[in-house]
């Protein structure tokens, strides 16, 4: 709480000197839990009211190109680097606000495989019966990485017919439906799903870590209380909020 008063007190945000705006903030998934989670904090000490919307990268970046109007937005970097060419958002002020690693996780109460190794990870990817991940065509950076990593190892035929592709969201939501036994996503997302168990991060020789950076539109329409909320977002309060969520500051 102090930390988002000082940063709307030292902006001249504060409720008793600012108008009262609603503000829209535009979300990579993995980085709603976040985002969601600073939101009171920041409500309170400015009197602003934030309007959350998330989608995968992709989703994102086709969304702003056909124009949707929003004050701040947080995807990874090579993301907002086209959008930044292109002139969508403000190429001044942004700034790594976080990273996350992948992992795998089961419902909970299943056997936790040993994923502790490459090879006992592959054993796993081999004895599950459903394996839910993004759809790399969705544009989510870890089904990207994942295809990739099949393809390099040349098990991406065999795993097709137990892909379970999701298209936005919550991968581990599945395990809960049942449609998949093991799921990889994003460690935040997976800490995101009730009922869900984390077996553990990828093995460090695999790990792939996604940074997300945050910029202001260029258009902007609350400007001022967009780049508060931004410059929040590398506070200590946003530290401690990285950690519970499964997420770590940048390196």
């Amino acid at each position: 709480m102090r930390s988002a008063l000082v940063i709307a007190l030292a902006l001249g945000l504060s409720s008793a000197t600012a108008q009262s705006a609603d503000i829209k903030v535009l979300t990579a998934g993995a980085f709603k839990p976040v985002v969601t989670a600073l939101a009171p904090q920041f409500e309170k000490a400015t009197g602003h009211t934030l309007v959350i919307d998330n989608d995968t990268a992709g989703g994102l970046s086709k969304r702003i190109e056909a124009g949707e109007a929003f004050d701040v937005v947080f995807l990874p970097p090579a993301a907002l680097g086209a959008l930044s060419s292109k002139g969508f958002v403000s190429a001044n002020g942004q700034a790594n606000v976080a990273q996350v690693g992948i992992g795998v996780a089961v419902k909970e109460g299943a056997p936790l495989p040993d994923i502790a190794s490459v090879d006992g990870f592959k054993a796993a990817l081999q004895n599950a019966k459903a394996i839910a991940v993004i759809d790399p065509k969705a544009g989510g950076s870890s089904g990207i990485y994942l295809a990739d990593l099949f393809q390099k190892w040349g098990i991406a035929d065999t795993l097709k017919p137990k892909l379970v592709l999701v298209p936005g969201g919550l991968v581990a939501t599945r395990l809960m439906t049942g449609e998949a036994d093991l799921a990889i996503h994003q460690i935040s997302e997976i800490l995101a799903v009730k009922g869900a168990r984390l077996v553990g991060p990828l093995p460090a020789d695999i790990q792939n870590f996604t940074v997300y950076r945050g910029a202001l539109a260029t258009k902007a329409s609350q400007r001022e209380p967009a780049a508060a909320f931004l410059e929040l977002m590398k506070s200590p309060a946003a530290a401690a909020i990285l950690k519970e969520k499964g997420m770590e500051p940048p390196r």
